[in-house]
């Protein structure tokens, strides 16, 4: 590899000897600070990144004036034909859908049909992954119903191949990382060939996945962000604007695609106003029940969208009643008991996310007067209520036994049939902000009810049920009055043929409101995901060791199987190469702190050891230790970002190490001080 090794030209008299690839461009130039006479001192600073003061010039430190030369086209272009061969090659097999293809691919096919949905992630990925099906001949009509579902004759291949040649552009950019970060031919080669034949990279690249959509915008941000950093010198031009830019997109590329890099998520504001646009109908998409009633007036094809009810809530009126919590859900009840030692064993009461006729309610006085006739009296603030659930007749219903989940709330259930219950079946219904007498504005007014018989108010905890509630969302009823959105409901469907109605066009939200709403349940999405029966969930201490794989299709041996896991040589390497770099840079702190010499070119590479990998190392980490603080469930593939940090870092570390046998050696053997091979001598039979 001597021949093909890119090096800068330095201007030191130490690196006078040293190869370097012929290139019309210009050369890289770097300038040190002539040698002090105190030389630790001066190496300290070196590695430490601070300025040293000398007679000469302003500063000691490693200053890049231009850019690297040009890395071997030769080198690049082997790199660009091994990635793509390997990503592309049986790129439709097997052709029937591969475990989380059943949900991009569906929400690709929804993009493409213009159908609104939820999903706990940004929208760019899936809007790409639909624009490539749209592109390559796919109607979005396939339902993406389960894995192993045969493809027929659909043209998924161009979804498959949209992720796949992203996927191939991870090696490239590793290699023009690393060639950026150590000046050198061998690390970046090193770093590439590791990606290029990890069996992990590239299965996790064919197919309807948004891991290689998001692995390419943290790759392209990182380029562009190391090329940016060259321009430093260069302020305001040209070159430093087109990097700083393109950093930018790739960052909000990054963020649009998945939520990894909260600080700035303010870059995917426009994303929030585009996924928006695209959905002029939600009549048959999933997720509008994960909204405001506000933000599901704007859905063409949803209930709430141009409609016209009773601007009142009157007695006698069939109603929905949703809570103000982000994705509170709405206030519902099916046949179903709770089971035995939670609480008394009565019909459940929940909060459900998703439209449904069993989310419907009546609203009755205290006692129904039957007689009634004409207009119905419309419900006031203070207003005593019953509310009968539409389908099984029961009553909502409350006491003192605990709440299934949060211990310190009351249990609510549905209690008696057809209107005949007793006192723990009334409530006090409150307008947030009222007074005496106000009635109770449909969509619009803030409402709590209050249990007359404990004192408590009913409360959506926001905590998903176990298996015997269907794990809908826990509904209680809190002693602590404050009002929060968690107490706080509006109505949302009104029925009453006795009112008139009013159209519902003026509620509407802006796109601020719409944007801050979306990302809030995204993320509270995202937070609550929980493994399903049967399936194969890790924790992030398996993720480096490759301890366990990911299964994607198949299962016996009639089946066309497909089995996530890292090549183990790659990532096994990788693993040792984490612990040795600690091991490194400690090894040069402690010796420039008590005084050992490490030589001019010991130093130089030492600067690209720890500012280069220093910054892959923080990549690493930013991409791997955020997982152990999460709660929700947890995929190997999740580590597939820090791992490309990692097989980067190994490449220049690796370079780093042995760096000083590729071109020969002057100077001290490696057993006296001040050698460039200081501590390298790990065997006696090597004699160097």
């Amino acid at each position: 590899m001597a021949k093909a090794e890119c090096t800068p030209k330095w201007n030191t008299l130490a690196l006078r000897n040293r190869k370097t690839c012929p290139t019309p461009e210009k050369s890289f130039q770097t300038t040190f600070t002539p040698v002090s006479k105190d030389k630790n001192s001066q190496t300290a600073g070196l590695l430490a990144g601070g300025d040293t003061q000398s007679s000469n010039g302003p500063s000691g430190q490693f200053v890049a004036r231009g850019s690297i030369e040009s890395p071997s086209k030769v080198l690049l272009m082997l790199v660009a034909g091994l990635s793509f061969s390997t990503r592309l090659y049986k790129l439709t097999e097997p052709p029937h859908v591969c475990w989380d293809e059943t949900h991009f691919g569906k929400m690709g096919s929804y993009y493409i049909n213009r159908t609104f949905f939820f999903d706990v992630h940004p929208p760019l990925g899936k809007m790409l992954i639909g624009l490539a099906g749209y592109m390559s001949g796919y109607n979005g009509t396939f339902p993406f119903i389960k894995p192993g579902d045969k493809y027929e004759n659909q043209n998924y291949w161009g979804m498959r191949g949209f992720c796949a040649v992203l996927g191939s552009f991870l090696p490239i950019f590793a290699y023009l990382i690393v060639l950026e970060l150590s000046n050198s031919c061998t690390a970046a080669i090193i770093a590439a060939t590791l990606l290029i034949f990890d069996t992990g990279c590239i299965t996790i690249s064919q197919y309807i996945l948004l891991d290689p959509i998001l692995m390419f915008f943290i790759m392209a941000a990182v380029l562009s962000m190391v090329k940016f950093n060259q321009q430093r010198y260069r302020s305001f031009t040209a070159s430093w604007w087109f990097w700083l830019v393109l950093t930018g997109i790739n960052l909000a590329g990054a963020l649009g695609v998945k939520f990894v890099g909260l600080s700035t998520l303010q870059s995917t504001s426009l994303l929030g106003l585009l996924h928006s646009s695209c959905f002029p109908s939600s009549s048959i998409g999933p997720g509008d029940g994960f909204f405001s009633s506000a933000f599901q007036s704007r859905l063409i094809g949803n209930n709430l969208h141009n409609a016209s009810m009773p601007e009142y809530l009157a007695f006698g009126s069939t109603v929905t009643i949703k809570n103000l919590r982000i994705a509170g859900g709405y206030l519902h009840s099916h046949w179903h008991l709770y089971p035995e030692g939670v609480g008394a064993r009565q019909q459940q009461v929940t909060a459900y996310l998703h439209k449904d006729y069993n989310n419907l309610w009546v609203v009755h006085r205290q006692q129904d007067n039957n007689s009634q006739s004409g207009n119905p009296d419309l419900v006031r603030h203070g207003d005593i209520v019953r509310l009968e659930h539409k389908e099984t007749t029961r009553n909502l219903h409350s006491h003192l036994h605990e709440a299934p989940l949060t211990k310190k709330h009351f249990q609510v259930t549905g209690y008696g049939i057809n209107g005949t219950g007793d006192a723990n079946d009334l409530w006090q219904m409150e307008v947030c902000g009222g007074r005496k007498g106000d009635p109770v504005k449909v969509l619009r007014s803030k409402v709590r009810f209050l249990h007359r018989a404990t004192g408590c108010v009913l409360y959506s905890s926001g905590k998903t049920l176990p298996k015997w509630g269907w794990e809908q969302i826990e509904v209680t009823c809190s002693p602590y009055l404050k009002e929060t959105p968690s107490s706080q409901w509006n109505i949302e469907d009104h029925i009453n043929p006795k009112l008139p109605n009013i159209s519902l066009s003026v509620l509407k939200p802006n796109f601020l409101e719409i944007l801050l709403e979306s990302h809030i349940v995204m993320f509270r999405g995202n937070s609550g995901l929980k493994p399903k029966d049967n399936e194969m969930n890790s924790k992030p201490w398996h993720w480096p060791i490759n301890y366990q794989g990911l299964r994607f299709s198949g299962v016996n041996a009639t089946e066309y199987r497909v089995y996530l896991l890292g090549n183990p040589v790659v990532w096994w390497i990788n693993l040792a190469s984490l612990g040795l770099y600690f091991t490194m840079v400690a090894v040069a702190s402690i010796a420039t702190q008590r005084g050992f010499s490490l030589g001019q070119q010991r130093i130089e590479h030492s600067l690209v050891l720890v500012r280069g990998g220093g910054l892959l190392m923080l990549g690493w980490l930013l991409h791997y230790a955020p997982f152990f603080t999460m709660g929700r469930i947890l995929y190997f593939h999740h580590y597939f970002p820090a791992m490309l940090f990692s097989s980067m870092l190994t490449g220049t570390k690796l370079f780093y190490l042995f760096h000083p046998l590729s071109y020969g050696m002057t100077g001290p053997l490696a057993h006296e001080p001040g050698s460039a091979m200081a501590g390298l001598k790990w065997m006696d039979s090597w004699e160097f």
